[in-house]
């Protein structure tokens, strides 16, 4: 591998990514390459932050349409991104790397309670975090919830891994002819209301000065690929 460009790492990884050939839950396939990817990237010495979605299981807006309240629904969000954290930290583990899962939710006989301190901590020891359910508020996404921990951890750049190769001028699995930006800034995310995350984690890392890198994370080495270089993907800042 090339010397590495980062040193602290975010990656927010959709639920939907966990799908694989699946119709919802978890491809123990995809998964295991993602654990597999990730041990790599830790063998650099990288320190990696993980936030995972709930989309495979349940989304809050989506339950919301069917009568649940939005807060319950929410939270329902919130459990499904426990679920598939607790996954991911199992595979990597399986491959003899240290991993902690933190909870911005107290479920103490399942996983850690977030505390910034403490995540430091881990990821000083070398350890992977994985960062479930959310901010542990209703009404934000976990795309806010990976700005809003990138942020205060100090990550060098958020990653986030997506079904398609970057960030198009409209949608690519609807629009053949859909063209792919190498580069943009926030502002003009916002001024052309592409639909990368939603605008308060757009907003939090245009104001914080945060790096982001959208990729395709399904296409087998690009999460090594990501870090190690810019020659995939489509970055902001």
């Amino acid at each position: 591998m090339t010397t590495p460009k980062y040193k602290r790492v975010l990656l927010k990884l959709s639920g939907e990514a966990l799908v694989g050939n699946k119709k919802y839950g978890i491809d123990d396939t995809i998964i295991k390459e993602f654990a597999s990817q990730l041990s790599q990237i830790q063998k650099q010495k990288i320190e990696l932050i993980i936030v995972i979605g709930g989309g495979n299981f349940f989304r809050g807006s989506d339950l919301e349409k069917i009568g649940i309240e939005r807060v319950t629904a929410d939270h329902m969000g919130m459990l499904a991104t426990v679920i598939n954290s607790l996954a991911l930290q199992s595979s990597i583990e399986q491959l003899n790397i240290e991993c902690r899962v933190m909870s911005s939710i107290a479920i103490d006989a399942v996983c850690e309670k977030y505390i910034k301190r403490k995540a430091e901590r881990h990821l000083e020891k070398g350890r992977i975090i994985i960062l479930a359910a959310g901010t542990g508020n209703p009404y934000f996404t976990t795309d806010s919830a990976a700005s809003l921990r990138a942020i205060e951890l100090n990550a060098q750049i958020m990653l986030k891994g997506t079904k398609v190769d970057g960030i198009y001028d409209k949608d690519p699995i609807k629009h053949s002819n859909a063209v792919l930006y190498k580069s943009i800034s926030y502002s003009d995310i916002l001024k052309k209301n592409l639909k990368v995350m939603d605008a308060t984690a757009v907003v939090m890392c245009k104001e914080n000065n945060m790096p982001l890198k959208v990729f395709n994370i399904l296409k087998k080495g690009s999460l090594k690929k990501a870090i190690l270089s810019d020659k995939i993907g489509t970055k902001i800042g």
